[in-house]
This record gives structure tokens, C-alpha cells and sequence, in this order.
């Protein structure tokens, strides 16, 4: 039992249940890592698993996931809701959507809501996102210059009623993609892990002798968000501005931001920023908000949990129709590579009124090559007459890529780490064994860290191409090529990203390309933004460096001033005479 709501034992209760359906959430995303079909999913963990209570608000999230699903799912519930109230719902049901503007802001991304019931009693909701390797259309790339040319769009709509799955849609499902085994066995993913989430619930509750989550959901909710409105209340109040150039599709964007800080929350205003694009690289209002209040979160109330209170005291505005705000319509497929760097954006709002500092800018948006096969591509290739194409079956993979991190105050910043989606890399392996790709190469891109006290974290070199032979076709949207990572307190900027074909041949870094057989695609990925003065940094850390081969002894030279002897070791006196220069 509770006990009486202000007594300390019942905080303590209060604490454990929450702790516990916290676990709750994270078995229902490890079922669906486990069920998944996609290697989008299974392998790299895109994906977002929670559970909210019967107004629609997010209780817990699970741990593995990404801000962009999880922030835009918590969002997302209500507009489930709206189109077909708890009281309406049975046990066995569930619903879904990809609509970019009410869920996850691209038709990629399925999202699944379904009841829980105890003793046939509606107590909540379980929501799941995951992003299917393909939906249809032009694929995960910018080129589109409609949302209608993307892909399937599913609008909110029964998946399953009492137990039993929509057939008709799985079939407009499986004719519209061109995986169709692993997108609806995805499909069936998403069900299985809301499921498995509720079961979980159920004795949850029945374990600790409860009939509804009401009193939790609002402990849960008020102490989350009074614990970020004290965090917040420790800072500066003001205004800042910070802005980030980016690459663009065809031009140069600006992401600009003005972030004021009140007593009881941050609001963070995008006027400034860019109109949106023609190309699919826009991004809408939800999934804007998702990497903005998890920039924020990060920085200010980085030990609260995740849920509606803890989100509250962030909010955040940007005019209709600018790149942060893109109205049906426009072409959102890409909208990671805009996405993704909004935490940099908010980083250097903080910069100005943190004490020690933020993070350094990153490479921050993952490259995520769709790769696409077939005698389709061998004719965009401009194949020799009269050349039969080769009996390739056709496929569709996305892998996902990442660079380097910004380093932080005190500590060199992450090699090789998708932040801030958080996904992981998915194995070569895993991508060779589901198609006829092959990897040549993949290693740390020494050198690539932006320099300073703490260097930034290293980008990678990867080479691939088609197996044996095979040509590919491959969506890219590659970012921070002409606009590398910016270094804070004296330190440097990170690399800048490069793309080029092993042949020689030119590739571009954006829309539609194409690798010959035999050749392969090299992506050198950008590098993180150092963090103060190089001066400052430990000669002893300089010649670790070297001796692990993420920089050169030359550049140990050129850019710390320190001297690295041919086996690695720190050479005292030289780097003695380089500093008195």
C-alpha cells in the first residue's frame, strides 16, 4: 500500500514505482530490438519505446532510443487520442501513423499507440516509434521536393482491433515498399513490444497494489518538472543568440536562435533562421522542438528524467514556413541533417552563461547513405548497349555514420559518436550479410579533431562499394563540408567532411549518386571542435595521441608544439625548444 500521500514512506514508494516503470519501458524497447526486422532498428537502436497515462502524457521513456523519436513521440499521443478517445478502445487494439506532423517528422518513422487495460479498465497508453529501412518513394533522401513523392503516408488509423491486425492495410503496406518482409515485420514489432509493455504494467501494478497510475503519473510529472524549473532557476536570466551556417542542399542555411531564460522556463525563438527549402532536408515544428528541449536538457537538467513535466518548462517557437517550421506540403525525408544540429544551436546560447562552459560544436548530423540495387541502377549508369544486366534482385539498406564530437570543458571530445541521435553504428557485417554491398575499408580519420586543450573527437574513413562488382545507387545527405565544427575558448575547428570515389570520378555530397561497379564511394566524416587553447594541452596526452595514431607527429609539432619521438615517446627537450620559439 501507498501509505498517506505526505508521508516519507510514501515518497519512498512513490521513487521505487517510478524506477520501476522506468524498467517497464526499457523491456518494451529491448522486445522491440529484438523483434525487429530492420537493422535501422535491431542493430543500430532507432527507435523509442514509453509509456503515458490516459490524458496522453509521457510518464517514462526508455533509455535506448533517440531524442528525436522520444521528444516527438511524447507529443504525438494526444493526436492519437484526438482521433479515437480511451473510452473507445478495447483490449488488443492499436493504432498507428507516420504523418511527419504529428509524430517524427519524416514517413520513415512508424508510430504505434495501444491501450492497457487492468481488470478491463483503460490505466494508460504504450507508444513506440521505429524507423522502417523504407517506406516507398524517392527513399531517405533530400531530393523530393513534395512529402507526396517520399513515400507512403499512413494517416491515423486502426492497426489492429481486439486482437485482430488490419489486413488491408499490410497489404497497401507491402506492395507500397520495396522491403516488404522487413517493414511489416517491423510493423508487427511495434504491436509486440506495446504489448509486452503492458503485460509488464499489469503486474507492476498488481505487485504493488494499485488500481490506476493517477497519483504516480502526477508525482511523476510535478517533481520532474519543479526539479527542471530549480535547474533552470540557477541560471543568468536573459536573452542569447547564437546562429549555425550550414551546407544546405543548393545553398547555405542558417539556423539562428534567441534563447530567453525566465524564472520558471527557456523558451528558444528561431526567427531569424532560414526560409525552407525546396529540397527534403526541412524540418517540422515537433521534431524541431525534440532536439531543441534535448540540447536544453542536456546542459541544464541533465539528471531528470524524460517526460512530459521534465519538458514543459521548455518551449519553443519558429515562424510558419521557415526551415524549422516547414508546412505540408514541403519534402521533410532528410530532416535529420537539419535536426541534428539544433543542440549545437542551443550549446552556444548556454556558452554565454554557463560557467564552465559547453561542449564544442560537433559533427552532429549523421551521414546515413541509402543504398539501393538493381538492374535500375546499372541503366543509370549509362550500361553498354546490348549489356544484360546483372540478376540482381532489388534491395534497399540504410546504414548510419557518424563523426566526431565536440570536445567538452575537461575531457577531449567523443571519436566516431552519434551524438545527439545516440544510434549506433550498424556492424559491416550486418550490412553485408542483407545485401550485396561491400566494405573496404572503415578506421579513425587521424587528425580529423579539432585542436585545443581537449581535442575533438575524430571522424572515420569509410570505402564502399557494390559486392563483386555489383553498382549501387546511394541517397546521400552529407553535412558539415563546407561548415565544419566549430571550436570554443581558443580551440580549433574540426575537419571538414569529405566525399569522393575512390576512381577519381567525381560524386557529389548531396541528392541521388551513383557508385560504378568495381569502384567504391569514400566518406570521410567530419571531426569535432577542440576546446581551448592548444598550449594548455598535456604534452604527456599529445604523445599518447601520436602513439595511437589519431594524430601525426607532425601535426603534434605544428599544432601543440610538442615532440614526438619515431617510437611514440614524449621528447622533453625538443618540445622544450618548440615552445621557446
Amino acid at each position: 500500500m501507498l501509505g498517506r500521500p505526505n508521508t516519507a514512506l510514501s515518497q519512498i514508494h512513490m521513487q521505487i514505482m517510478w524506477s520501476r516503470l522506468i524498467a517497464v519501458v526499457e523491456e518494451q524497447a529491448q522486445t522491440l530490438v529484438r523483434t525487429a526486422f530492420s537493422t535501422t532498428v535491431r542493430e543500430a537502436g532507432d527507435l523509442s519505446a514509453g509509456v503515458f497515462d490516459r490524458d496522453g502524457n509521457m510518464l517514462a521513456q526508455a533509455v535506448t532510443g533517440t531524442p528525436g523519436h522520444v521528444n516527438s513521440m511524447a507529443a504525438a499521443v494526444k493526436h492519437f487520442l484526438d482521433a479515437f478517445p480511451l473510452k473507445t478502445m478495447r483490449p488488443g487494439d492499436h493504432y498507428i501513423t507516420n504523418d511527419p506532423w504529428l509524430t517524427c517528422g519524416h514517413l520513415h518513422d512508424l508510430t504505434v499507440v495501444s491501450p492497457s487495460f487492468l481488470r478491463g479498465e483503460a490505466v494508460g497508453l504504450f507508444a513506440s516509434t521505429v524507423h522502417v529501412v523504407d517506406i516507398g518513394g524517392l527513399g531517405m533522401g533530400p531530393d523530393g521536393r513534395q512529402v507526396y513523392e517520399e513515400g507512403l503516408s499512413i494517416p491515423l488509423m486502426a492497426l489492429a482491433r481486439e486482437g485482430r491486425m488490419n489486413d488491408d492495410l499490410l497489404r497497401v503496406i507491402r506492395a507500397n515498399v520495396r522491403e516488404p518482409l522487413q517493414v511489416e515485420g517491423d510493423v508487427y514489432a511495434l504491436a509486440a513490444c506495446n504489448d509486452e509493455g503492458s503485460r509488464r504494467l499489469v503486474e507492476m501494478m498488481e505487485e504493488f497494489g494499485i488500481t490506476n497510475l493517477d497519483r504516480l503519473g502526477e508525482h511523476i510529472i510535478e517533481t520532474s518538472r519543479q526539479a527542471t524549473i530549480e535547474a533552470i532557476g540557477k541560471l543568468k536570466k536573459g536573452s542569447y543568440r547564437n546562429s549555425v551556417t550550414m551546407d544546405g542542399y543548393d545553398r547555405p542555411l542558417t539556423l539562428a536562435a534567441e534563447m530567453t531564460i525566465g524564472a520558471d522556463g527557456i523558451h528558444v525563438d528561431y526567427a531569424e533562421t532560414s526560409p525552407a527549402s525546396a529540397f527534403g532536408i526541412n524540418v517540422v515544428l515537433n521534431y524541431t522542438t525534440a532536439y531543441t528541449a534535448f540540447g536544453v536538457k542536456c546542459i541544464v537538467a541533465p539528471e531528470v528524467p524524460n517526460n512530459a513535466g521534465s519538458l514543459a518548462p521548455i518551449t519553443v517557437s519558429a515562424p510558419e514556413g521557415c526551415l524549422l517550421n516547414a508546412k505540408r506540403p514541403r519534402a521533410v525525408a532528410a530532416r535529420h541533417t537539419v535536426g541534428h544540429m539544433l543542440p549545437d544551436v542551443v550549446f552556444g546560447c548556454l556558452h554565454q552563461i554557463m560557467e564552465d562552459g559547453v561542449p564544442a560544436e560537433g559533427a552532429s548530423s549523421l551521414w546515413i547513405p541509402q543504398i539501393y540495387g538493381g538492374a535500375d541502377v546499372l541503366d543509370e549508369l549509362g550500361a553498354e548497349e546490348g549489356r544484360a544486366p546483372p540478376d540482381i534482385k532489388p534491395f534497399s539498406t540504410a546504414i548510419f555514420h557518424c563523426g566526431g564530437a565536440g570536445a567538452r570543458p575537461g575531457k577531449d571530445g567523443l571519436d566516431v559518436t552519434a551524438f545527439p541521435s545516440g544510434v549506433r553504428t550498424i556492424p559491416v557485417e550486418a550490412t553485408e550479410v542483407i545485401a550485396p554491398v561491400l566494405f573496404r575499408r572503415r578506421e579513425f580519420r587521424d587528425g580529423s579533431g579539432g585542436v585545443g586543450e581537449f581535442r575533438g573527437g575524430l571522424g572515420q574513413v569509410i570505402e564502399l562499394g557494390g559486392a563483386d562488382g555489383t553498382p549501387i545507387a546511394m541517397l546521400c545527405n552529407f553535412e558539415r563540408i563546407s561548415n565544419p565544427a566549430r571550436g570554443r575558448d581558443g580551440g580549433s575547428g574540426g575537419a571538414p567532411g569529405r566525399v569522393t570515389l575512390v576512381s577519381g570520378k567525381p560524386i557529389g555530397p548531396k541528392g541521388r549518386q551513383s557508385v560504378p561497379g568495381g569502384d567504391f564511394i569514400r566518406l570521410e566524416t567530419p571531426g569535432g571542435g577542440g576546446f581551448g587553447k592548444p598550449d594548455a594541452r598535456n604534452p604527456e596526452q599529445v604523445a599518447a595521441d601520436v602513439a595511437d595514431g589519431l594524430i601525426s607527429r607532425e601535426a603534434a609539432a605544428d599544432s601543440y608544439r610538442v615532440a614526438v619521438t619515431a617510437d611514440g615517446t614524449l621528447d622533453d627537450a625538443a618540445t622544450a625548444r618548440l615552445r621557446a620559439i
